[in-house]
């Protein structure tokens, strides 16, 4: 036992001070009261306890701490009484302090190890921990008043953690300090105030009750006289699963939980040398992935990025893995064990010696592998496995978080790309899934989903399309057939000089006179012929000849890599301008979602983009969008202003990146103006919105036709670079518009030369009319500072592959 006096707090707490005596007066008291009734042998030790305090006479009154010393054999009498007589002094964490426990003047060997190396520990650390102690004190002094007092008890936890890093493990071991204040008597000066106890718990849970009883029950009154018996349990193992389940229930899963819950997991094994690594199964279309940009929790996924494992040699190990979870441990990673086993391999280079792993399941399905792993020779046992056990489920479930986590970023994903629901529209959509779902219970029958249909909507068109698009492509397929056939001529007159086959000649007579041609081409069926040419005359005997005489394998092998579509030069001119068409397409369209997103937040509105040559894009904006929220004809206005400057910008980015691109390409921007509301429904086959009803059918015509109309009287395209298009019907249409485009004119964003256009009647469509207004490319003040800015996202975005 230990008689050195312990501070248990580094500075003196003013504000709990408190007036207190140390002494043994109260365990007088409790011993003769338990004289009057004990029966049993401990009456003789009771007895003979008192009869001992009492030739000590300074026992009997106000003693101070370090006076104690001196009575030790008195004090381990009193611990004899207070404990367990089979308690081990060696393992009990024990001690006796002053009535509020400020010095420890008696303890267990174990307890003052524990103490003196938390209270090191705790001299590196900040005032602010001192704050946090003197709270608890106070709240522990209270916490005696009100139930001594007012027979008042709260109900939140009152627990006071302790800790401090083992030496041997070099892990945190948590303690909870139970204090035993039964041998305290506490006296009140004057009368007991009395209190308001709804107000007390309401103060207790909000967590600034101190102050509150400070001012109703001040400590100045009160006086502590006796000793307070302390005991330490220990809740490591407690305190480490509730870490990990705190990570559950606040879903903090990122890679700071995964580090507090492999510090938990450390824990419950209770060695310092043993690591943990948490593996979740990500699953797509029912097969493992992992994702090689973030840092992963699993020491094999790191190791096998490290030292370049095959990902179809993993992939293969987790297929079977699932097909048969199981334990698997290898305690030492030998050679023999790595013959057997090539991935242990990478593990080994990366300094591990040891490494296991455990199936993770939730719900009975398998979520995932814990990894146990160590860089020194390492026993995986029952014992170590049964300390883990309880962290198990919980281990589960913070994987299947994880799994959730990354379904709905693909379901996100999913939608965002691939389909058109927007969440502008998806309450819509909730709603008639909704009423399907209660239609459809205790039915046999099946029942038809009703239709998902918005009414009175005002449609706004755009397109931005690339110019000539037709005529490059047809430009860039001569040349790259130029090119392939004359490869062709040059193979096979090689190929006559090593096989003399009269069909040679033939074949490279046939490939002179489409050379002759390819410029005269005119019709896509003249391509399908030489198509047809190619690939069931030439290519045929190019490959028998090459099974037949091996000296020919390099010349005919040189003119199919030639002529591969990925890398080969006879692609060359149609890649270069498809990788400028994606160029812009890029661009634009991540322009489109960026802008739109802003332009949400005005009034919601449905907006989708489709990829052609070009991007195009519909806008519908109205009451039935969002039936909560009061539709005014201004958002339409603001819309379509919105519109007529996003078509500015979008000319003056394409144009920027014109010197960017491997082939020059211009773009055209067309508006078509339809001021009459119309009706939309999703179409379930198609999984797209479609207009609805024979008049609004034909705001679909005309939007499909006009791209290519022409001005009036001319064999002019009514859409030119570095112009903006806006096809009307009606002159009050126009006017609006009118009033935007001179406003943008004065901001310096449009040309001052905007035109009025008559336009070529089109199948079933006449009386078109349009504007046409220049693009202003040099700077303006006008959001400059902003344009640039978002045309530099843009351009780190849409990067040349």
């Amino acid at each position: 036992m230990n008689t050195s006096v312990i501070q248990i707090n580094r500075n003196e707490c003013i504000s709990c001070q408190v007036e207190s005596t140390l002494s043994f007066r109260p365990l007088i008291t409790y011993l003769k009261s338990r004289l009057k009734t004990e029966q049993t042998l401990k009456a003789e030790f009771y007895r003979f306890l008192l009869e001992k305090i009492d030739r000590e006479e300074a026992l009997k009154n106000d003693i101070d701490v370090d006076d104690l010393v001196q009575y030790k054999d008195t004090l381990e009498l009193i611990y004899t009484i207070l404990t367990p007589l089979m308690a081990n002094e060696k393992d009990l964490l024990w001690a006796l302090s002053t009535p509020v426990p400020d010095k420890i003047f008696f303890s267990t060997d174990a307890f003052f190890d524990v103490l003196s190396l938390h209270a090191e520990q705790e001299n590196s650390k900040n005032v602010e921990n001192e704050l946090s102690k003197e709270k608890q004190q106070l709240q522990f002094i209270y916490r005696i008043i009100l139930n001594r007092f007012y027979n008042y008890t709260t109900i939140l936890k009152n627990e006071i953690l302790y800790a401090y890093i083992s030496p041997e493990t070099q892990l945190t071991q948590y303690y909870n300090i139970n204090a035993d204040t039964q041998f305290i008597d506490i006296t009140y000066e004057g009368e007991l105030p009395e209190l308001n106890f709804e107000a007390v718990t309401s103060k207790i849970q909000e967590g600034n009750e101190i102050a509150y009883l400070q001012e109703i029950i001040p400590l100045s009154k009160f006086e502590f006289d006796g000793f307070t018996v302390i005991s330490l349990a220990d809740v490591t193992l407690p305190h480490a699963i509730e870490g990990i389940r705190s990570a559950l229930v606040n879903h903090t899963y990122e890679n700071e939980a995964y580090e507090h819950v492999i510090q938990a997991l450390k824990t419950l094994a209770g060695d310092g040398r043993i690591e943990f690594g948490l593996l979740p199964f990500l699953m797509v279309n029912n097969k493992f992935v992992f994702d090689n940009d973030k840092e992963s929790q699993s020491i094999l996924i790191n190791s096998g990025k490290k030292h370049e494992l095959q990902e179809e040699l993993f992939y293969a190990l987790v297929d079977d893995y699932k097909d048969n979870p199981r334990p698997v441990f290898f305690n030492i990673l030998t050679d023999e064990k790595i013959q057997r086993f090539p991935f242990l391999d990478v593990l080994r280079k990366n300094n591990i010696r040891s490494y296991s792993f455990f199936p993770i399941f939730y719900n009975n399905q398998l979520a995932g592998v814990m990894e146990i792993y160590s860089k020194q020779d390492l026993e995986v046992d029952d014992k170590l496995i049964s300390r883990l056990h309880s962290a198990l489920p919980l281990l589960g479930q913070l994987m299947q978080y994880r799994i959730e986590e990354f379904n709905l970023q693909m379901d996100e994903v999913l939608k965002d790309k691939f389909t058109a629901l927007q969440p502008s529209v998806q309450w819509k959509f909730n709603e008639v899934v909704w009423n399907f779902v209660k239609k459809s219970k205790g039915k046999k029958k099946a029942q038809e989903i009703d239709t998902v249909t918005f009414k009175g909507l005002y449609p706004l068109f755009g397109a931005i399309d690339i110019r000539n698009s037709t005529v490059e492509r047809n430009f860039a397929l001569k040349e790259d057939l130029k090119v392939q056939l004359a490869k062709l001529s040059e193979t096979l007159t090689s190929l006559r000089l090593i096989v003399h086959l009269d069909l040679i000649d033939k074949i490279l007579f046939n490939c002179n006179e489409w050379l002759k041609k390819i410029d005269e081409f005119i019709s896509s069926s003249e391509e399908a012929l030489l198509n047809e040419f190619l690939e069931l005359e030439v290519y045929p005997i190019l490959t028998h000849i090459e099974k037949g005489h091996a000296d020919t394998a390099e010349i005919i092998g040189n003119y199919f890599k030639f002529i591969n579509p990925i890398y080969g030069e006879a692609f060359e001119h149609r890649r270069t301008l498809e990788t400028s068409m994606q160029f812009i397409n890029n661009a634009v369209g991540e322009y489109l979602e960026e802008a739109q997103q802003t332009l949400q937040s005005s009034y919601p509105c449905y907006f989708a983009k489709f990829r052609t040559d070009g991007v195009e894009y519909d806008i519908y904006i109205g009451q039935d969008i969002a039936p909560d929220q009061p539709f005014d004809l201004l958002y339409l206005k603001n819309i379509r202003l919105w519109q007529l400057t996003a078509m500015v910008e979008v000319a003056r980015l394409t144009n920027s990146l014109v010197s960017q691109m491997p082939r020059a390409l211009l773009t055209t921007q067309l508006i078509f103006i339809h001021s009459n509301p119309i009706d939309i429904s999703f179409r379930n086959d198609e999984r797209r919105f479609d207009v609805e009803g024979a008049y609004n059918i034909r705001y679909e015509v005309v939007k499909k036709r006009i791209d290519k109309v022409l001005v009036k009287g001319t064999s002019e395209r009514l859409t030119q670079p570095g112009k903006i298009s806006l096809v009307y019907f009606n002159n009050y249409e126009a006017n609006e518009y009118r009033e935007y485009i001179k406003y943008l004119q004065e901001q310096g964003f449009l040309q001052d030369d905007l035109e009025t256009l008559d336009l070529e009647e089109l199948q079933g469509v006449s009386g078109l009319k349009a504007l046409r207004v220049g693009v202003n490319y040099m700077s303006c003040d006008f959001f400059d500072e902003q344009w640039t800015k978002i045309k530099s996202s843009i351009k780190k975005k849409a990067v040349i592959h």
